[in-house]
């Protein structure tokens, strides 16, 4: 499917207006709200569109904490890669994981309350994930820029 100037337009507002109505992005598109609704039918269709979401703050969740984890697994086969990829999904700190290529395997996002909670999330999942050889953890210090809309 190709997508035109105000397929874009939409997806640019829906990046940041999850929430607005049909009649509201219609009139702003200057489109009738059935044209924007079929548009937002075809795109979600054609898998440009993959869901919608609230956007939590974890401070107010009580999990300030946020670390990055290189991962090396002890072997690079499919196998290998397979079991942790199907592990590290099951759990729920893990934000993000991402199979990178570089000095190490995978990097992944995870989000917990404090130092205490990621040593014992070290000790108790980290360890138990197949294959995992080596870490590094990286806390962060300040989230500089987060939930960026993609450039469409």
């Amino acid at each position: 499917m190709s997508t035109d100037s105000l397929d874009a337009a939409i997806l640019r507002i829906l990046q940041l207006e999850g929430r607005i109505s049909t009649v509201d992005l219609a009139e702003r598109l200057r489109l009738s709200p059935t044209a924007t609704g079929e548009r937002l039918k075809r795109l979600t269709r054609a898998g440009y569109i993959t869901g919608y979401g609230a956007r939590l703050d974890p401070e107010k969740l009580d999990l300030g904490l946020l670390v990055f984890i290189e991962v090396m697994l002890d072997k690079t086969t499919g196998a290998v890669f397979d079991r942790f990829s199907e592990e590290v999904r099951r759990v729920p700190e893990i934000l993000e994981c991402h199979m990178v290529a570089g000095g190490f395997d995978y990097l992944l996002k995870v989000r917990v309350r404090d130092m205490t909670a990621y040593r014992r999330f070290l000790g108790e999942v980290m360890v138990d994930l197949p294959g995992v050889k080596e870490t590094r953890t990286y806390a962060v210090m300040e989230e500089v820029k987060i939930d960026s809309p993609l450039p469409v």
